[in-house]
């Protein structure tokens, strides 16, 4: 059992972190397995080395936050221990991680895990990137906020937000309704993340001047997309000739997130996977990341993340799959 004292200088910032009857600190007790007691501005923490170092890093991530005017309560203090978790020791990367924030009209947006903060910081350098990973892990939301930021900055002209509008091959004949009818169900996550960033007006307008639009896959087919951010979902049902199509309609000033879980595949037997194709192909191609999420960066509810990793357990035993 090791045991760390320290000062923190501004006891009304103590008392926004410490919460409501020390709530803030017992989630960081039962999280890191740690004891952590608070005397006015003075903080203890008992446990084995590692908890210590993780329970204290915790807390300054969130003592930067509160000092930023960031109010904090349960999903924050989750979020800055995953953060800490990924901490590698240094205190100005951890720092820079902690400072990192996508701006939209409606909610100012911070990663909840290290692989989030990687995956932001990647998207803003590199112009092509693979976002890979099972749901609730924030690929397509982080990815939708980062392009309403650089709209809203004038750094692009256009969103476009594009999936396969049906698992195996997007033939929407059989669908009851016009096109836009037909294909609206599966573009619904899409739609959603945008009216969480801005006021539902000002999407209904982009749209309507083309500022934004939310489109099947096969509709990118013989465009050039320039002064865009171009978001590509569920592309683990793409085959390798759809992918190939969407990756090259790349243009000047734009970048492009691929995102897909290759644990959850639908096309038909036999049928290769575009993403894992293109994985593949251009996996040491200067200019493109590809960023890995696991079950410990599900940031729903706690059984889906639960849920994710039975599964990838399951997956690993019975097929081998990484």
């Amino acid at each position: 059992m090791a045991e760390i004292s320290f000062e923190l200088f501004n006891n009304v910032l103590v008392q926004q972190l410490v919460g409501p009857q020390d709530s803030n600190l017992r989630l960081i007790e039962k999280m890191t397995g740690t004891e952590i007691s608070s005397f006015g501005n003075q903080m203890n923490i008992k446990g084995n080395q590692d908890a210590i170092t993780l329970a204290k890093n915790a807390i300054d991530t969130l003592y930067n936050k509160v000092s930023r005017g960031i109010e904090i309560g349960e999903e924050e203090v989750k979020a800055a221990v995953r953060m800490s978790g990924g901490n590698t020791g240094d205190d100005k990367s951890e720092q820079n991680l902690s400072d990192i924030v996508l701006k939209t009209k409606k909610r100012h947006i911070y990663p909840r895990t290290a692989t989030q903060a990687q995956y932001i910081q990647e998207m803003m350098k590199n112009e092509l990137v693979f976002g890979l990973g099972p749901a609730g892990t924030g690929k397509t939301y982080l990815a939708v906020a980062l392009a309403v930021s650089m709209m809203l900055e004038g750094k692009i002209d256009k969103i476009i937000l594009s999936r396969p509008a049906v698992e195996a091959g997007e033939n929407l004949g059989f669908l009851p309704g016009d096109l836009k009818e037909k294909v609206d169900p599966y573009l619904r996550p899409l739609y959603d993340a945008l009216y969480e960033m801005l006021p539902a007006e000002q999407v209904d307008k982009k749209i309507a001047i083309g500022e934004i639009e939310v489109a099947p896959l096969a509709f990118m087919r013989g465009r050039t997309l320039t002064n865009a951010f171009v978001i590509l979902d569920e592309a683990q049902n793409t085959t390798p000739m759809q992918m190939k199509m969407f990756l090259t309609r790349m243009g000047e000033n734009s970048r492009m997130v691929v995102n897909g879980d290759l644990s959850q595949v639908d096309l038909p037997k036999g049928t290769i996977s575009g993403l894992r194709d293109a994985l593949s192909i251009l996996k040491d191609t200067q200019g493109i990341s590809s960023v890995r999420f696991t079950a410990a960066d599900v940031v729903r509810h706690g059984l889906v993340a639960k849920i994710v990793k039975a599964y990838e357990e399951r997956s690993q035993k019975t097929y081998g799959e990484e």
